[in-house]
């Protein structure tokens, strides 16, 4: 079962903070389409890949010589959340304020 120290020290990594949201927003990829848009080598994406399965964020199937992954559908509620919002933190313009003055203003 995940736990959140292992979730956060997963997410420490910025190249599988990408992975994930890529496939947060593919709904699932092979590692060949995966290395193509981070510009990194299939070896590092197979290995982040990896750090992943072993967390348990990311679930893989095999379809022939291709092995597709996805986001686990058996994460816990709290996960999911966390993934969905660092996934639209990183979708984020450069310039947007780094703080929702709605969700965080003092009451």
């Amino acid at each position: 079962m995940l736990d959140i120290d292992t979730l956060f020290a997963t997410l420490a990594d910025a190249t599988r903070r990408q992975i994930l949201a890529q496939l947060l927003h593919s709904g699932e990829s092979c590692v060949c389409h995966l290395y193509g848009t981070l510009d990194i080598s299939q070896p590092k994406v197979s290995r982040h890949l990896a750090v992943l399965r072993e967390a348990g964020l990311v679930s893989s199937q095999r379809r022939g010589t291709w092995i597709h992954y996805s986001i686990n559908p058996d994460l816990p509620c709290w996960a999911q959340i966390i993934l969905a919002q660092m996934s639209v933190g990183l979708t984020l313009d450069a310039s947007a304020s780094p703080i929702n003055s709605t969700c965080c203003a003092a009451k």
